[in-house]
């Protein structure tokens, strides 16, 4: 099953190109700033709109390999390279060189069946995602000078950045180039991606001593490719696109995902029967060469059989199912970002989910702004409001509304009164920010909002109107009961707190977070969205456990669990995870449906321990918060209104706010992995038969039962008649369970199945000899077995294809039954037209169709009990 992703391993480029980057890093890192923009040709107030244009004609866009999307060309070739289509060429090149050439044609045609049905339906997946993923762009904060007027900050797409770009960042932010800092405040950078190392590095825009020689070890440089996880920046930017050292690796780093166990068991698969086939054709081609006597004609029959055994449709069937998954879901406005994720989907029977943004409404609503004691304070609102106004870290929903509220004209005077100086970010261990600012009469004052136990645990005194004292621990209890009032009602609850600095500092760290005065609370409104309810009791209907793993307190999530409908029995505290053994977690994540007050790393945590229990996991966030728990999921899905870093991490982007997508993905998932396994099933269990009858005719039968040419037309036919599996219709049923690959189920399938058809043409050749005497009748021998052997296996795969009663309770789909009518006439009629003629058929005798219908018809009904035994037994 699929597991998490592996630990990011350190890359670096080839020795060359990573010392010549070293040196320039080194170079640009060790400037003086002065020195550095006149170099770059910049300034601190930004590029003109006619420079950065001229420089981007000049660079080009700010894109790596990754982006680069295919050309048809390259799609087309990328189809072509598969070890089966490697082995039929191969053939096909034999066949040629030995004089055959019909079969060296229609072993092409087969091929070009395969690889055109596969390009033309993935190219068109892939043309619908690229529409659907221009909709979600990935920006940068730059300052642009205008024509006239001051320099403004402004949003432009990445690839629009060039050397020399002033960048802005923020937490939650990509870094989209590579960038020399400025100035920066508490800023923490992931380099995991590039650098292995699994905490956040301290930056800082400091020049780094003469002695440092690792580019990363350089504090004031970051990487394209890296994020920011807290604290705020302005920098330079360097080096943009493929010059950046994350472009010069992109060749290397794309698509570094570990393969699913579904990617496994199709390569398996494959080598499986690539290693049978190599057993079986020599094997073959000894057994008639000495009894027939002609080596010639015996390698030539060899050569068709393996075309036979081989399941050259397999890659077109895996590409088309998925492609047409992909389509499916483009239709629902989801972006498939990994067309395998779509697989994933159908096997995931665990979801995780954040709450915020996920679960409810992306538009929060400040309802109160009230005092210590709970009355309307508009005090506390304009303090808010200046706090969230000031901020340069990224804004969430909760200052959006605060700065939406609809009495802030009335604040919005005060702003001009207020300077700012200083601001301590955001991170997710304080989970609270502060900004600095001048008042009027020169003193310094500090306002900070966040999560209330974390604001009360740096208070020691309250204000109230106009008098204020010390929070006792009495007062302190008043206020944590109103809080887990509110909480109940389904609030969400912010602290505010300030302090003043009559003797103001230089800078503002931590440490001053401390001797705080409480004023009062500011609650927001975050209803769930009006599609949870239904998409979780969907997404339990078929399998799918849905957990919560949040970082808000655990009043709140009990409030919106019980809105949508998810019983809670217990709810897990982060801090209740620390002391916790991998074991003891895995197990306790399995009985626990809600983690609330997580950290980043430990909604990472949970995620791998439910891998360890065996779970397919998926992955529902659009927070800062959510991307380690993203890549730690099989099924990363996230909102085109996620912050850069969760849209980067994510498999799968909603471009809708509806979640009733989420059950629509897990149907197209097992949807797709029940068409393919159709098909699986049926061409090995067919091709296991095959070998037992083959194998006898070979021994027992003065002549080859099949002349090579038969072979392949035969093949060609089927192949045909299985054109169309990807769009038949799976079983209700099939779809209310998780599917995962089963290696184990399948090998029994095949060895139960298989030999069921060999019975029948055995029997086959029984009638052809005793009934109709073609012992020294081959061209009349080989129209009976060829006929009998293309409907059986035509008409199998409506036997195979479901448990119930075929024809009865489970129809194929349209164009399942039409290629299937369409390969039974052509194949019935075959032997009395003149193209029967040219591959050395003989008409079939009228008392040959009764008999063989009975035999089919006996095929069909014993199939068809042994196949409910098995699915009794073992499963679907």
């Amino acid at each position: 099953m699929p597991g998490p992703s592996a630990a990011p391993k350190p890359v670096r480029p080839d020795a060359p190109a990573a010392a010549l980057m070293a040196t320039l890093m080194a170079t640009l890192a060790r400037l003086a700033p002065d020195d550095l923009l006149r170099r770059l040709a910049g300034g601190t107030e930004g590029l003109t709109d006619a420079e950065a244009a001229a420089r981007l004609s000049r660079v080009g866009p700010n894109q790596v390999a990754r982006e680069h999307e295919h050309g048809m060309l390259r799609e087309f070739a990328g189809r072509v390279k598969n070890p089966l289509n490697a082995l039929l060429l191969s053939l096909a090149a034999v066949s040629w060189i030995t004089g055959d050439a019909r079969a060296a044609i229609i072993i092409c045609l087969m091929v070009a069946l395969s690889v055109i049905l596969a390009f033309v339906q993935e190219h068109r997946s892939n043309h619908a995602a690229a529409r659907l993923r221009a909709m979600v762009r990935t920006s940068a904060t730059v300052t642009r000078r205008p024509a006239s007027g001051p320099p403004r900050m402004i949003e432009i797409p990445i690839e629009a950045l060039v050397p020399g770009d002033v960048v802005h960042l923020s937490a939650g932010d990509l870094v989209p180039a590579d960038l020399r800092l400025l100035a920066s405040k508490n800023l923490h950078v992931n380099q995991a991606a590039l650098t292995g190392e699994a905490m956040p590095v301290d930056k800082l825009d400091q020049v780094p001593p003469a002695t440092a020689d690792d580019p990363f070890a350089f504090a004031n440089i970051c990487f394209m490719g890296t994020s920011v996880i807290s604290g705020s920046a302005t920098a330079i930017v360097l080096q943009t696109g493929a010059a950046t050292f994350f472009g010069q690796l992109a060749g290397d780093v794309v698509g570094q995902r570990m393969p699913t166990s579904f990617d496994r068991g199709i390569t398996r698969f494959t080598w499986l029967m690539i290693r049978f086939i190599v057993v079986m054709v020599p094997a073959v081609f000894l057994i008639n060469g000495l009894t027939k006597g002609d080596w010639l004609e015996a390698l030539l029959f060899a050569l068709a059989v393996a075309v036979g055994l081989t399941p050259e449709m397999l890659p077109m069937i895996v590409t088309v199912n998925l492609a047409r998954g992909g389509m499916a879901m483009a239709r629902k406005q989801v972006i498939v970002k990994r067309l395998n994720a779509i697989q994933n989907f159908g096997a995931m029977d665990i979801l995780c989910t954040d709450k915020t943004g996920t679960l409810t409404q992306d538009r929060v609503i400040l309802e109160y702004h009230l005092d210590f004691e709970g009355e309307e304070s508009e005090r506390v609102l304009e303090y808010a409001y200046l706090n969230s106004f000031h901020q340069s870290g990224l804004k969430s929903l909760l200052d959006e509304a605060v700065l939406a509220h609809e009495n802030r004209p009335e604040h919005v005077g005060h702003i001009a009164a207020y300077t700012k100086v200083d601001e301590i970010p955001f991170d997710f261990q304080r989970r609270r920010m502060s900004v600095v600012l001048a008042r009027p009469d020169s003193a310094h004052l500090m306002i900070t909002k966040g999560a209330v136990e974390e604001v009360l645990a740096v208070c020691d005194r309250y204000s109230l109107g106009e008098r204020s004292g010390a929070l006792s621990a009495t007062l302190l209890g008043d206020a944590k009961r109103e809080m887990a009032r509110l909480n109940a009602e389904g609030f969400r609850v912010v602290g505010v707190a300030f302090k003043e600095f009559p003797a103001p500092l230089a800078t503002y760290q931590e440490a001053e977070e401390a001797g705080m005065t409480l004023l009062g609370y500011i609650a927001f409104l975050d209803p769930p969205k009006e599609t949870v309810a239904d998409a979780i009791r969907t997404l339990n209907d078929y399998g799918v456990t849905v957990k919560i793993l949040t970082g808000d307190n655990d009043l709140v999530t009990r409030t919106i669990c019980r809105q949508v409908g998810l019983a809670v029995d217990r709810i897990v505290l982060g801090h209740e995870l620390d002391g916790m053994s991998d074991e003891a977690l895995a197990i306790l994540c399995e009985s626990v449906a809600v983690f609330a007050k997580l950290l980043p790393a430990q909604k990472a945590r949970v995620i791998e321990a439910l891998h360890r229990r065996g779970h397919v996991v998926g992955f529902l966030g659009d927070g800062i918060n959510d991307g380690p728990a993203l890549k730690a999921a099989d099924v990363g899905i996230s909102v085109d209104t996620a912050v850069d870093i969760a849209k980067e991490s994510a498999d799968i982007i909603l471009l809708e706010k509806s979640l009733s997508v989420l059950g629509d993905g897990v149907i197209e998932g097992r949807k797709v992995f029940g068409n393919i396994v159709k098909y699986i099933k049926m061409g090995a269990s067919s091709n296991f038969g095959n070998m037992f009858s083959v194998l006898g005719a070979s021994i027992f039968l003065p002549f080859l039962p099949m002349a090579p040419i038969q072979v392949l037309t035969n093949n060609l036919l089927y192949d045909i008649s299985q054109t169309t599996i990807p769009t038949d219709l799976v079983d209700e049923e099939y779809l209310r369970v998780p599917r995962q690959w089963d290696i184990g189920n399948l090998t029994r399938f095949v060895l139960i199945i298989g030999p069921l058809s060999s019975i029948f043409d055995y029997l086959t050749y029984f009638m052809m000899l005793y009934v109709f005497h073609a012992w020294d009748r081959p061209a009349l021998f080989q129209a009976g077995w060829f006929v009998e052997s293309l409907l059986t296996q035509t008409l199998i795969i409506h036997i195979i294809r479901t448990a119930r009663i075929p024809f009865v309770e489970s129809r194929a789909s349209m164009p399942l039954i039409a290629t299937t009518i369409m390969v039974v006439v052509a194949g019935a009629a075959i032997p009395s037209t003149f193209i029967g003629h040219a591959l050395g058929f003989v008409a079939l005798p009228p008392l040959y169709w009764p008999l063989v219908a009975t035999m089919m018809l006996g095929y069909a009904v014993l199939t068809h009990l042994v196949k409910i035994w098995f699915v009794r037994r073992w499963g679907m």
